[in-house]
């Protein structure tokens, strides 16, 4: 297994003492995989534009008045992994054995992903380490198409290949569609909150947080696709969609879902950097950062 990367290439350049893989809670791991882009390409850079970014993101969180790094033991930040000539299906067994690994070592895994397919294996090695466990779709569209362009690992099939190893899933932010995507979760009764539901006067209301987290089991799994927010938030993503959501929704959701329900690992996917602008990625690292400190407010990995 890789070691720990040095404070130059680490998430957040935590110093030696802040990123040992022994005493760390949370690792780090990166998961550049591209083959299916389908518009706009480069997600495959996501993960390393997240790490350089988050090297700007203050220790000191003034929203949250600490350094959530001190209560988590630290932050261990793996090198990149190596795709190779892999494709989809042996990408996703490779990092589902990755993360079953460090999921038996008791560490809280999250993922930097390029397309969604890359983050499937991180997926299914968490849903079959935590049973009662809900993956929470953070995404503009629903990819569940069982095939695309010839492919059953497009990443617009992302989620339907999650539904082929587990069938709790509950999507929020969903904005495009195909009418058979809005079949199958009609069929099979997947809670969806679609974008324009989240974004309904009036003002304020949160409703939709409540129907989010009722529909969840008593764990849950993050998967983040960056185009689940607005393109005014985040621009550099393949498949932008207009009327999305914002840092306000997403970090509200984060609050009451950590408060009510234990959040087990999470993954980030399809940033696709654009040159000369930098507040996509800056914006995806402090989320993160932010996450980890409403995850383990209370100092805890449990």
């Amino acid at each position: 297994m890789r070691h720990a990367l040095p404070t130059s290439k680490n998430y957040l350049a935590l110093d030696r003492s802040q990123s040992d893989i022994r005493t760390a809670s949370v690792v780090v791991q990166q998961a550049p995989f591209e083959r299916t882009s389908s518009y706009g390409t480069g997600s495959a850079k996501g993960p390393q534009a997240i790490i350089e970014a988050s090297h700007q993101v203050e220790l000191f969180d003034a929203a949250l008045d600490r350094e959530p790094v001190a209560s988590l033991g630290g932050i261990a930040t793996l090198a990149p992994m190596k795709p190779g000539q892999k494709d989809g299906r042996q990408f996703a067994r490779t990092l589902k054995n990755e993360t079953e690994y460090w999921i038996r070592q008791g560490k809280f895994v999250v993922t930097f992903g390029g397309e969604h397919t890359s983050t499937i294996g991180a997926i299914q090695a968490h849903c079959e380490a935590y049973g009662g466990l809900t993956v929470l779709q953070l995404d503009a569209h629903s990819d569940l198409r069982d095939e695309y362009e010839g492919s059953r690992w497009n990443h617009a099939c992302a989620m339907a290949r999650v539904l082929d190893f587990h069938k709790h899933l509950v999507q929020a932010g969903i904005r495009s569609q195909a009418i058979e995507e809005r079949q199958k979760t009609d069929a099979l009764g997947t809670p969806v909150v679609y974008a324009h539901q989240i974004l309904a006067p009036p003002s304020g209301e949160d409703s939709w947080m409540k129907r989010i987290i009722g529909a969840c089991r008593e764990r849950v799994y993050i998967t983040l696709d960056c185009d689940v927010f607005d393109p005014a938030v985040i621009p550099a993503t393949g498949t932008p969609e207009p009327g999305g959501l914002n840092w306000a929704h997403v970090e509200g959701l984060f609050h009451r879902l950590c408060s009510a329900r234990e959040v087990v690992g999470m993954d980030v996917t399809e940033l696709a950097p654009i040159k000369g602008i930098l507040y996509p990625q800056f914006t995806i690292a402090k989320l993160v950062y932010r996450f980890l400190g409403i995850r383990f407010k209370h100092g805890t990995n449990s």
